[in-house]
């Protein structure tokens, strides 16, 4: 296996909206779409269309929402074996407004996405152990993220837990046990009390979180700015590759999809070709609308953003 994810699923509910409503206030949107998302799904359905093969460790509702994301995963060519259903919470749910500039507010509404326990990460300690990359984010509880984490290490496993969305009191584990902690500026902000405004800040709060949090490495999405990935003995800046955004919701997904997806598929590449191929890929995304709808498939990308494995 690729890349596995243990992580989240949700239905996006999405409106399209002029601007963003003020508290208080009633406003007529353009149009609603519905989706599948969840941080965790996006970046396996993500990796997955680029080439990794996928595996996805989540619960569902037993719901129509949920039948219909276990079917969009098997269509997807994921691995659904550790793919389960709670028969007391409702799929996860997420609306999401998307303004003219393209920018969107989001709300998550967990439902069985809080019921994934330790217990189900066990039944797929197998799965987590062939993987080349494990997947994880702060969408899901934290002792099942935690066991995951722990058994990616115990196996050498590369892990990668992007902390999103991001709690001041996050557990020690979600620092010391992934291979790499991936935050984005308000994360970061949230979890050092930098501000991340520059890449100089970027790059000052990279550091807090190895020095004061026990990180092994940090990988900052910046948005605009781009991305840094910071590490004991390196550090990496990469600008953000131009686009015209149409709909960013899911862009951060995308981009750390296709990070997993060169990690495990291409070892041999340097992390400022890793990242650079990345930004291009979510920079791709953007100029569509929706979220998983939005990302490309291979054959759909340049070919300089699918190299031959050696």
């Amino acid at each position: 296996m690729d890349v596995v994810v243990v992580g989240s699923s949700n239905t996006d509910l999405i409106s399209y909206v002029p601007r963003m409503p003020v508290p208080g206030e009633t406003l007529h949107g353009k149009r609603f779409e519905t989706g599948f998302g969840g941080k965790g799904a996006n970046q396996c359905v993500m990796a997955g269309k680029i080439g990794a093969k996928t595996a996805m460790v989540t619960k569902l509702g037993d719901d129509t929402f949920g039948r219909d994301t276990l079917e969009n995963y098997k269509n997807n060519h994921v691995n659904v074996d550790h793919v389960s259903f709670s028969t007391t919470a409702a799929t996860g749910v997420a609306p999401i407004f998307v303004d003219d500039q393209g920018q969107n507010s989001i709300v998550i509404v967990p439902g069985a996405n809080n019921e994934m326990t330790s217990d189900d990460v066990a039944k797929a300690k197998d799965t987590i152990a062939s993987a080349k990359v494990l997947l994880c984010q702060n969408e899901i509880t934290p002792s099942a993220t935690i066991a995951a984490l722990a058994h990616a290490r115990d196996n050498n496993v590369l892990s990668i837990l992007n902390l999103a969305p991001a709690v001041k009191d996050a557990p020690s584990e979600f620092f010391t046990l992934p291979s790499i902690l991936c935050v984005n500026e308000s994360e970061a902000e949230i979890l050092t009390g930098i501000k991340v405004s520059s890449k100089a800040e970027a790059s000052k709060a990279g550091k807090a979180l190895m020095n004061a949090h026990g990180a092994q490495s940090v990988l900052l999405t910046l948005g605009s700015m781009g991305s840094l990935f910071v590490s004991a003995d390196d550090e990496v800046d990469v600008p953000c590759h131009p686009a015209k955004a149409v709909d960013t919701s899911g862009a951060g997904d995308c981009f750390i999809g296709a990070v997993a997806y060169y990690k495990a598929n291409h070892p041999d590449l340097s992390w400022l070709q890793v990242l650079t191929l990345a930004s291009e890929v979510a920079a791709i995304s953007v100029t569509k609308s929706g979220t998983q709808s939005s990302y490309p498939s291979r054959g759909q990308l340049p070919a300089h953003l699918v190299p031959r494995s050696k």
